[in-house]
């Protein structure tokens, strides 16, 4: 694999990324809720790390920056019109710049919604997302700052992406949203047949993400707003897709 990949848990239901070009050996790491882990993965690995990345200035996703910037001597980007509230930003980011690493291209993309500064990283030819808590794991996140307009969009380009596309989004949430994916699309097999992987994961202590977009896809209500099944279960089947998102994060909101 040319650019491979780790998932590591943090703090009580967060997970930090790393991955890594194994021609050049440049390293990155994408959110850092705790330092520690990352430090203890790099060094199990003997990995260097090159580049820090910030998906959005919540706490859990930031609190470990400055700690492993000062270990690892590593740069860090984020979103330029989030900056007055990130850690110090070495290479601020705008939306459509992308990155060069080794050979692989990380393009910036503009997902806002959860926060209104929201970026997430896409790596097109290694075929990863990093999402932080825009698109989840069978959910989408909260909207603390955005509009439903906002995160139907969002959702709606990297629902675009290749559908081979590993999402790899913020925190272990997955059986919590499948459960209310349940509620509102329970005909759905491949729900069903979801539900009972990430119970068999979780019994083993193992992550449930990153998740291949195109599982999302066929289970995750948030991009499901225009499928006819679905528009009837919840009584809206003549609306438009953006209103049945917007009712589903309400419902959510209540659930």
């Amino acid at each position: 694999m040319a650019v491979e990949l780790v998932t590591i848990p943090c703090l009580r239901d967060n997970y930090a990324y790393l991955f890594r070009d194994s021609a050049s050996g440049l390293t990155a790491a994408v959110d850092v809720p705790d330092h520690a882990p990352v430090l203890s993965v790099l060094a199990a690995r003997n990995w260097a790390l090159s580049m820090i990345l910030i998906t959005h200035h919540h706490d859990d996703h930031i609190v470990g920056v400055d700690a492993l910037r000062a270990a690892t001597g590593a740069r860090v980007s984020g979103s330029a019109a989030d900056a007055h509230r990130l850690p110090f930003l070495d290479q601020p980011l705008h939306i459509g710049e992308s990155l060069t690493f080794g050979a692989e291209t990380i393009a910036v993309l503009d997902v806002p919604g959860h926060t209104i500064g929201h970026i997430a990283f896409h790596l097109p030819a290694s075929r990863y997302a990093f999402t932080g808590d825009s698109l989840m794991a069978g959910g989408c996140g909260r909207l603390f700052e955005g509009t439903p307009a906002q995160m139907y969009a969002s959702l709606t380009m990297l629902a675009a992406l290749h559908p081979d596309t590993l999402i790899c989004s913020g925190h272990e949430y997955t059986a919590a949203n499948l459960k209310f994916a349940a509620s509102v699309d329970a005909d759905n097999p491949a729900l069903r047949a979801r539900i009972a992987a990430t119970a068999a994961a979780r019994a083993d202590n193992r992550p449930t993400v990153p998740s291949l977009l195109s599982l999302e896809l066929a289970t995750n209500p948030f991009l499901r707003a225009g499928d006819p099944a679905l528009r009837a279960a919840v009584r809206m089947p003549d609306a438009p897709a953006d209103l049945v998102f917007r009712e589903l994060r309400a419902r959510k909101d209540r659930f």
